[in-house]
């Protein structure tokens, strides 16, 4: 594997440039050393396919054992995109040994340089508890660029041909769960059966819930999950957590409260509930040893889901979450809560009513539309390609 190394990043790692030419570009990268939150990062870009992997928070020592960090970054990155774990590992011992040269020349330079500038976009992303920053290097991945005889393409899409080309077969397999979530209303029956990597994270679940359901993610939202200690069997006043977020009507108690926002700590609990910011948190850190969970979305209309686990599967060959099955409408955003849904239903069901026309353009611009599986799809597919998860 050939690493064409900045002067700046030469003269940290401390290696004697060599002169060779890597003739599958798939195994040459360009690396560059910037710094992020007054922390050194560095940011590889492969040269067949601008693919991105980011190492942040680098200390001296790390830079003594460059080679090891380097491909445990690229190995940690793809196994992150749901690549089989076997072609990633081929892929890592056909690197072969890693040998460090100077830049190739000013447009590979440019590239480099061009994905750096989209690093810095995702500065608030980056984790400070690891230096293997998978999830902004599949962020930054999924920018378009430019490519003079294609127009835009799609770094992650290209390295996903690339390793289909270099596996000879398809490339995803990976564990994930098969939920099916509730959103929990006393008059209707609104549900959806996803199955979701186990390696995503809860803001991305947040936003295959969003798109699931047809809301707008206008609004904080939160998740608890639920162990199997019951409300009642440990003598507390279920009628006070019957109208409490934390409540879920088959009376568990949650192990943990993972929210979306840092002001939410503003607000200590009172009920002895860990909570914990969602940031970088992976749903197999819960899920499948946990098997319900509760996402509540805007605390004003609070929309509250009922997830439960019905299955693991081992070997999911898609890297994205999908819909297999589901059920209802879901409300428009800013209705008023259960009973300004009823309100709302009742006026766009009677085409005399007066408002029965501006209620019809104000639900559809508030997401509100018939349920229909492949448009939850195409929804949750483009969240996941344009990476606005």
């Amino acid at each position: 594997m050939l690493i064409q190394c900045t002067k700046k990043l030469l003269d940290v790692i401390e290696r004697k440039p060599v002169a060779y030419e890597e003739k599958n570009l798939l195994f040459s990268w360009h690396a560059n050393l910037i710094t992020l939150n007054r922390k050194k990062t560095v940011v590889l870009v492969n040269d067949k396919n601008r693919y991105v992997v980011v190492l942040y928070g680098l200390k001296a020592k790390d830079f003594k054992r460059f080679d090891e960090i380097i491909l445990n970054a690229i190995r940690m990155t793809l196994l992150d995109e749901c690549i089989d774990e076997e072609i990633v590992e081929e892929y890592v011992r056909q690197s072969g040994e890693i040998l460090y040269g100077k830049t190739k020349n000013s447009s590979y330079v440019g590239k480099m340089n061009a994905a750096c500038n989209v690093v810095y976009l995702y500065e608030d992303l980056l984790l400070d508890n690891t230096i293997y920053q998978t999830f902004v290097s599949k962020k930054t991945s999924r920018y378009w660029v430019g490519k003079q005889e294609e127009g835009y393409i799609s770094p992650s899409k290209e390295m996903f041909k690339d390793l289909e080309a270099f596996a000879g077969r398809p490339i995803f397999k990976c564990r994930a769960v098969e939920l099916k979530v509730t959103l929990e209303m006393e008059n209707h029956n609104i549900w959806r059966r996803l199955i979701v990597p186990l390696n995503s994270t809860f803001t991305q679940f947040h936003k295959v819930l969003q798109a699931a359901f047809g809301w707008l993610d206008y609004h904080l939202h939160e998740f608890f999950v639920y162990g199997d200690e019951r409300w009642d069997i440990l003598h507390i006043d279920i009628n006070y957590f019957i109208n409490h977020p934390a409540y879920n009507k088959a009376g568990y108690k949650p192990v943990v409260n993972l929210v979306s926002d840092e002001e939410a700590f503003d607000y200590p609990r009172k009920d002895g509930i860990e909570r914990k910011l969602e940031k970088g948190i992976r749903l197999s850190e819960y899920i499948p040893k946990y098997k319900r969970l509760q996402y509540v979305y805007d605390f004003g209309d609070d929309w509250r889901h009922y997830i439960e686990v019905e299955r693991v599967i081992e070997d999911y060959d898609k890297n994205y979450a999908i819909c297999v099955d589901g059920e209802g409408n879901a409300p428009p955003e800013d209705v008023g809560g259960e009973y300004g849904y009823e309100k709302f239903l009742e006026i766009i069901s009677d085409k005399n009513n007066p408002e029965y026309e501006d209620m019809l353009i104000w639900g559809k611009y508030q997401g509100y539309r018939d349920f229909d599986i492949e448009d939850v799809n195409k929804n949750i597919k483009f969240a996941y390609d344009s990476f606005l998860l």
